[in-house]
Order: structure tokens, then sequence, then C-alpha cells
């Protein structure tokens, strides 16, 4: 009977626990107010009409070609939209279009960038608006770019044009990069980190897309989030190749054909459980403890308590969310086939392409041994590609920096949450992590599930208001940088 009143004792003592830190996660939590419209209903219109000179420029980014005829009527536009901007700061071009402004602050030793890519996507589909006309309608601008990303570039610019003409100087440096070729993952941004590397300039911390004002990313949520991608998953491509000697697959029958192993083999990678490490990784960590205390209850009470919960987590998330999944861990995707017999021709191998992303360079190290021992089983090669492995490392989400960004984001945002994130995406700003350990990426952009939909697809827009509040948002950003 004693043993029975133990076993309740510790019962009634690990759901007090559980409970405690449940409600201390409350107590402890940023309180949300009312969303704010920061401008009023003219000062929109006037910055919509503004952006629209932008997006009515098609600055198309198209792969191993470059016509400079919209990118130089952008420029023509910046310049006539900005011009105490291009009248105070140092401009350097790299690669064909790369844009580096420069602004001098107060103290000469310290540096802060923003950036926003200026190419786009072409514009495919059928579109309630034409993609390039910027036409209002419906209390939105229309047009490619308009969320990825010429608002949050026109943002920026507008805030340090405006500070600017009330005679403000930056604490720091201040500057502002913009690619030509972003959605090619081109050589802008790369080429100016050699230049900075070069004249030793480091950052003490950059500010470019990624994560914006979106819906809730869990089930329950009420609230909006402002997500801020801390992270961003790194990418690794696997070359695969079976072969066999040199024989007439008519004259000597073969069912383990090169294609039969390579087929055995994706078969095995992507239908092994567990193949991959999962964890719970400081930033998704820290992205559902930010969240947590605006979760419905029974959430909250699991993610306020991840010290009981967080194995159990790891092995159920994979099965219950795909994206929240592609945060624990190395993802896998078999992106190519070649060889065989096609086209009346006849090869002695089949080569296939698996591309990864990882959230952890040491993890995927492992899990590239995993599949390494299942190709072995089926007599294939594996090797790195030539090209296109790369991995940087998360923000320092300790910095004072980390913590400005989250403040300005809550103060301009009142009504959402603020939260880390790991972008599965890939942005310009993972280049800078080699001259700044604080690399954020959040575009102050309010959108719902439409346009967040229309990232690279059709009907892409912005509301109004959310294009006056981008600008607010760079404007405290700059202002109250110290």
């Amino acid at each position: 009977m004693i043993f029975l009143y133990i076993i309740l004792a510790v019962l009634v003592l690990f759901i007090l626990v559980l409970l405690f830190n449940t409600i201390r996660v409350d107590k402890n939590s940023r309180k949300l107010e009312e969303s704010v419209c920061w401008k009023s209903k003219e000062d929109q219109i006037y910055y919509a009409n503004r952006l629209a000179k932008m997006i009515r420029c098609k600055t198309i980014s198209v792969n191993n070609s470059y016509d400079d005829t919209e990118f130089a009527k952008l420029r023509e536009t910046v310049k006539e939209l900005f011009p105490l901007v291009h009248e105070k700061a140092e401009i350097k071009i790299f690669s064909d279009d790369c844009w580096i402004y420069k602004i001098e602050g107060k103290d000469k030793s310290r540096n802060v960038m923003v950036m926003s890519h200026h190419d786009v996507v072409k514009a495919d589909g059928e579109w309630e608006q034409p993609p390039f006309d910027g036409k209002i309608v419906d209390g939105k601008l229309w047009g490619r770019g308009t969320v990825d990303t010429k608002t949050p570039l026109f943002a920026e610019f507008s805030a340090i044009e405006e500070l600017l003409a009330d005679g403000f100087v930056p604490e720091t440096n201040l500057y502002i990069g913009s690619s030509h070729n972003e959605e090619l993952g081109g050589d802008g941004i790369p080429l100016a980190i050699e230049y900075f590397k070069k004249e030793g300039i480091t950052f003490e911390l950059v500010l470019d897309e990624g994560g914006a004002v979106i819906s809730p990313p869990l089930a329950g949520m009420k609230c909006r989030c402002a997500m801020l991608a801390v992270h961003e998953k790194g990418r690794h491509t696997l070359v695969c190749r079976a072969e066999q000697g040199n024989t007439h697959t008519g004259l000597n029958q073969q069912t383990e054909t090169p294609v039969v192993r390579m087929s055995k083999f994706i078969s095995e990678v992507q239908s092994t459980k567990n193949l991959y490490i999962r964890r719970m990784y400081p930033e998704v960590k820290a992205m559902f403890t930010s969240l947590c205390p605006y979760m419905p209850f029974p959430l909250k009470l699991v993610f306020a308590n991840l010290w009981c919960f967080e194995s159990l987590l790891v092995k159920l998330i994979p099965s219950i969310n795909d994206q929240a999944a592609s945060m624990l861990g190395t993802t896998c995707a078999f992106n190519g086939i070649k060889g065989g017999k096609y086209d009346g021709n006849q090869t002695n191998f089949c080569e296939s392409t698996a591309f990864l992303r990882c959230v952890n360079d040491e993890d995927q190290k492992k899990d590239i041994e995993k599949i390494k021992n299942i190709a072995e089983k089926y007599g294939i090669e594996i090797k790195d590609a030539e090209s296109g492995n790369e991995y940087y490392p998360p923000a320092d989400m300790s910095k004072p920096q980390f913590t400005y960004v989250k403040e300005v984001a809550g103060k301009v945002f009142p009504a959402v949450a603020v939260a880390p994130f790991i972008l599965p995406a890939g942005t310009d700003a993972r280049h800078m992590t080699d001259i700044c350990n604080c690399v954020v990426r959040f575009a102050p952009i309010d959108i719902d599930d439409q346009q967040f939909a229309s990232v690279h697809s059709e009907n892409e827009n912005i509301s109004l208001p959310a294009i006056g509040n981008a600008v607010e948002f760079y404007t405290q950003f700059v202002k109250n940088y110290k």
C-alpha cells in the first residue's frame, strides 16, 4: 500500500511540474496586442505607386545569359525614386549588376547590412492581373516581385531615404546589398564578399529575406507569426553509379542490370525508416519555445516540457508534418536518372543523383555513410558531385543583434508571435555567414496564404498596408540600432 502511495505521489508531482512549467511559459511570454497599421491610406497609395515603378522593370534572371536592358531600367528607377541615398552612398557594382551601397556611420569601424535581391523569376501561368503592369486592384499591388523581393528592397530604400531627409546619421556604417542573380544562386553576392574579405570588412548583423509574417505554422494557433530564419539547410549532391561489363544483354541475359540494381537501391534508401539522424536542433527548439505561449493548451503543455517530451516529438513529428520534419535532420531526394537502354541506345551503366539537404553537416556525413552502406549491397559507387556542395553555420542567437531584430519585429507587428526557424530554401544571406555570425533572414511583409503560395507562381501580390508596415520596420530597425 505504501508503494502505491509513493507511485501516486510521484505521478502527482510529475503532473504539477508539467503544469507549473506551462503556467510559467504564459507569465514570461510577450503579450500580444492589437495590430497596427503604421501608415495612412494616402501614404500607402503613395508607396504602392512608387513600388509599382520597380515592379514594371522585368528583371528576370536567366541561366547562362544576361540582358541589361530591364536591369538598367531598374537602376534608373531606383536612382529617380531615392536621390538622397544615391547622393550620400558610396556605390559598388559586382558581377553584372549586384549593388552594394554604403552609407557612412558615426562609428566607421562597425558595419550592418540590409539585403534584398532585385531579380525575379519568369511569370508563366494565368494571372488575374498582368505580372509586370504594377496595377493596384482590391487594395493590393499586383506583380512579379511584390513578395519575392522588391517590396522589402523598396522598403529598405524608402526608410533610409526618409531618414536621410531628416538629417539622420546611422550609428554604424549601413550597407544595402541587392543581387541580380539570387534566383540562380549566382555570383553577385559571393563576389561582393570576396571584396569584403580582401578589405577586412565584417558585419555584426545582416538582415535578408527568408521568413515573413505568415499564418501560424502549427495547428490550433490563432495568432500570426513573424518567422525569423536563423539557419538554412545545407546542400549536398551525390552521384550514384551502377555499371556492368561489356556484354550484349540480348545474348547474355541478366536480371540484375544496372537499372534494376539502381532501382532497388533507391527504393531501399527511400523506404528505410530511421535512416537519417533526427534531433531537436537548438534552432528548432528555440522555435517551439518561442511559439509555445501562443499554442492551445495541449500543445503548450507538451512544448513547455521538452525535457520530458523531446524524444517522443522527434519520433512523432515526421509522421505528422513534413515541413517540421525537414527541420529535424537530413532529407534526400533522387532528382535524376540516366543510362540503361533508351532511344535505341544501349549503355552499360545507370546513374542517378541524390540531392541532400542537411541541418548539421556532421550528422549528414554519418547519414551519407549509411547511404553508402546500402549502395554497397547493390554494387553501386557513390561519389560527391564536383560542385554544389555547401554548408553554412547558423546565426548565433545569443547575440544582442538577434534579440534586437526580434524586438523590432515585435514592436512593428504587436499582434504576432516572433520565432526563429530553419529555412529549407536558399538565399544570398547564406554566403554572408563567412563575414557575419548573426545573419537573420526576415522580410518584414505580412502576407496571407495565397500571397505566400504566389512566390515563383501565379498572381503574386502584396497588400498596401503591408508595404507601409515594411517601410516602418526598416525605419525603426535603422533608426534605433545602437
